[in-house]
């Protein structure tokens, strides 16, 4: 979809698309183009470039150290930046804890928390889902007993992603076992050194080291970690959710991936003509477009509501649904393309003297990523969560 800017958003957009070009570390684009695995220093590389300019935290309110930026600035940044192919910076401080903290938190909670992680210098992780809380994350029995001045936390998080990098996570824990599903929950910021907590690998199916198990055992936190009131955590945790899933649906980077798609479809035969001019692949990228156009359409409503003063609604449920299914669609297009290349996929692959594996490059992550994928779905509260409350929320089932 073509927007019409005003010329201050053209120019604008002139200026972060020429603070791109000339400050992305060149290093790490080295290492994107090269389909390398990237570090926990990699990510902090962009990050930290963008907090020296000011503008790692353009959604924050301005006295916390957000940009100030209109809704639509921040959407022209959001384009430019998958426009050009920018690593995601990761979302657990910025886009989660950060917004929970200046919301809910203490004076002093704030003054010690938002500084370090705007700076880069505290790396977070999510600690909600366990095994048999997924979905159901009120069914959670990760337990925080009082003692004193401290929690007595035990229990075990899944699906942990990046925890083996985090400084400081933030957990859900039960601290009223006696209280319904979703009520005797506090949400507490935990320090990952802190004696009693031990992380542990889960390879996915892509073979990215990405997510981890989290136990805890008698892991000792103070209570002015709390953020919130005590069994109130469940307040937290929505308002979490709904900021989570406004970003995991990714509109401007999954723009990005159907132009790539569409460019490396023109060069790509199939028999003596290009994949693109294919009627049947022509048609699935048309549609997978226009699904995407919709989408756009309800972000901005989404960001107007926003500018308007308004959370994030039931909306975040539904650009959720619809984002996360795009993106698993584009990876299928893209394994599509790349055909028996992406055949060949083994963890560890393509290292050595083969050091692009099979055949072109771009082909190369056709089949991980696909792979990676298959959890769009799944996480940030699954689709079919999500549907239901739509049903409930907009539609008053």
């Amino acid at each position: 979809m073509d927007l019409e800017f005003s010329p201050e958003e053209i120019a604008f957009r002139d200026e972060v698309r020429t603070f791109i070009a000339e400050n992305y570390p060149a290093q790490l684009r080295g290492k994107q183009d090269e389909g390398d695995e990237l570090t926990k220093e990699d990510f902090l590389a962009w990050h930290k470039v963008l907090h020296k300019k000011g503008w790692v935290a353009p959604a924050w309110p301005v006295e916390y150290g957000g940009t100030g930026w209109t809704v639509t600035q921040r959407f022209i940044f959001s384009e430019e930046t998958a426009r050009a192919d920018c690593v995601r910076l990761m979302p657990f401080g910025l886009t989660m804890v950060g917004p929970v903290i200046y919301t809910f938190g203490t004076p002093e909670q704030k003054a010690k928390f938002l500084p370090r992680i705007l700076s880069g210098e505290d790396w977070w992780c999510q600690g909600y889902s366990e095994p048999g809380a997924g979905s159901d994350l009120a069914n959670l029995r990760t337990r925080a007993v009082r003692d004193g001045d401290h929690y007595v936390i035990n229990g075990q998080k899944t699906w942990t992603t990046m925890a083996q990098h985090a400084d400081w996570g933030f957990f859900l824990c039960r601290t009223d076992p006696d209280a319904k599903a979703q009520e005797g929950i506090s949400f507490i910021l935990v320090d990952m050194k802190t004696p009693g907590i031990e992380v542990r690998p889960i390879i996915t199916l892509g073979g990215e080291h990405e997510v981890n198990e989290v136990f805890l055992e008698d892991v000792r936190v103070p209570v002015e970690n709390r953020v919130y009131e005590e069994n109130k955590g469940w307040t937290c945790a929505k308002f979490l959710l709904a900021h989570e899933r406004v970003g995991i649906a990714g509109v401007a980077s999954s723009k990005r991936g159907i132009e790539r798609i569409k460019e490396i479809a023109q060069t790509e035969l199939d028999g003596e003509k290009s994949l693109l001019a294919n009627p049947f692949f022509r048609r699935k990228v048309a549609e997978l477009e226009m699904d995407l156009t919709a989408l756009e359409f309800t972000e901005l409503r989404v960001l107007a509501g926003e500018a308007a003063g308004k959370g994030p609604g039931p909306e975040s449920s539904l650009l959720k649904i619809k984002g996360s299914e795009i993106q698993q669609r584009l990876t299928e297009l893209t394994l599509e393309m790349a055909g028996h290349y992406g055949a060949p996929y083994f963890r560890g692959f393509g290292e050595g003297d083969n050091e692009h594996g099979i055949g072109p490059a771009w082909a190369n992550r056709a089949a991980p990523s696909y792979f990676n994928t298959r959890k769009t779905t799944i996480y940030g509260g699954s689709n079919e969560i999500q549907r239901g409350i739509i049903a409930k929320m907009v539609l008053g089932l």
